[in-house]
């Protein structure tokens, strides 16, 4: 059965909710990895609880020359692929809806952890997903919301604005999807040609490479992801990739980790340009005893 397609509040408050409501939160252009989300929701709350999809493409999370105005509109496939999923409504509101009194005076800053790393290089960036996710949330009023470990540091800041703004929801994350030759799924890959493509690859290698020093480590893990990414790198002729960062964080705070002899969870993170198209990977690790296994739904 195909999801209610609503574009307003009103309309979403109309339905009938019996139990559980958890929502997704997306910019369209849904793939494998979205569905991943739809799927986990859907197990989550049950047959009798509800999964809200939401189909936003936010103006305020991109900067000057970034591409909004070409980023992907595909709703009717949205529509279809939510549905098949598991999706009981898909809200895609429109800008007006989301920001009726035009560009927001007030917004959520997001801090110190939005400065580091991908606020650094796309200044405002949390700011804007944070004040849309904060909308999204009170216009959805979902019990749980469900988030993607692609966009990390993007998680990292939505659960400190959580606890930190006391909503009442619960943020679960789901672990990144990739294709079968290891690369994350984004809506972004569809502008890579193919030999871009090919030197992409050496993102999630060099992710492999740090997961497999992890008991060396937190300096081995940085040496052996850098050591992955130095021969890609651009090349006179603009071939290759052009690395923004490849970082060790702490998933709390997002700073650095500089101790070597540091122990508990840690976000092995990479962000390059592969031509014109900006990608970012991340892989979770964990330093010391080993980490307890998790369902993917049940990643908090």
């Amino acid at each position: 059965m195909s999801p209610h397609l609503v574009a307003t509040a009103a309309e979403l408050r109309s339905l009938a909710r019996e139990a559980e409501r958890a929502v997704v939160m997306t910019m369209g252009a849904l793939h494998e990895g979205h569905a991943a989300l739809v799927r986990a929701a859907r197990e989550l709350v049950g047959p009798e609880g509800q999964v809200v999809v939401t189909v936003f493409v936010n103006p305020l999370q991109f900067g000057a020359g970034e591409d909004l105005d070409r980023y992907p509109r595909t709703l009717d496939a949205d529509v279809q692929l939510a549905g098949k999923e598991g999706a009981d409504v898909v809200f895609a509101p429109s800008v007006a809806e989301v920001y009726p009194g035009g560009e927001p005076q007030v917004r959520i800053s997001a801090g110190p952890m939005g400065a580091v790393l991908e606020g650094a290089f796309r200044p405002g960036h949390f700011d804007g997903v944070l004040t849309v996710v904060a909308k999204l949330l009170h216009l959805t009023a979902p019990d749980v919301a469900f988030f993607g470990q692609k966009d990390a540091q993007q998680l990292s800041l939505v659960r400190r604005m959580v606890r930190d703004l006391n909503f009442p929801v619960e943020v679960v994350a789901v672990p990144t999807v990739r294709e079968p030759d290891g690369l994350a799924l984004s809506s972004r890959n569809r502008y890579l040609s193919d030999s871009e493509r090919a030197g992409a690859l050496a993102l999630s290698r060099a992710l492999r490479a740090g997961e497999q020093a992890v008991p060396q480590g937190p300096a081995a893990v940085l040496r052996a992801a850098r050591q992955v990414l130095e021969p890609a790198a651009v090349r006179p002729g603009g071939q290759g990739l052009d690395v923004d960062y490849v970082a060790l964080v702490d998933p709390g705070s997002f700073a650095e980790i500089t101790d070597d002899v540091w122990r508990g969870d840690a976000v092995l993170a990479v962000a390059a340009r592969a031509g014109t198209t900006r990608l970012i990977d991340n892989v979770p690790l964990h330093f010391g005893t080993p980490h307890p296994a998790q369902h993917p739904g049940e990643a908090r």
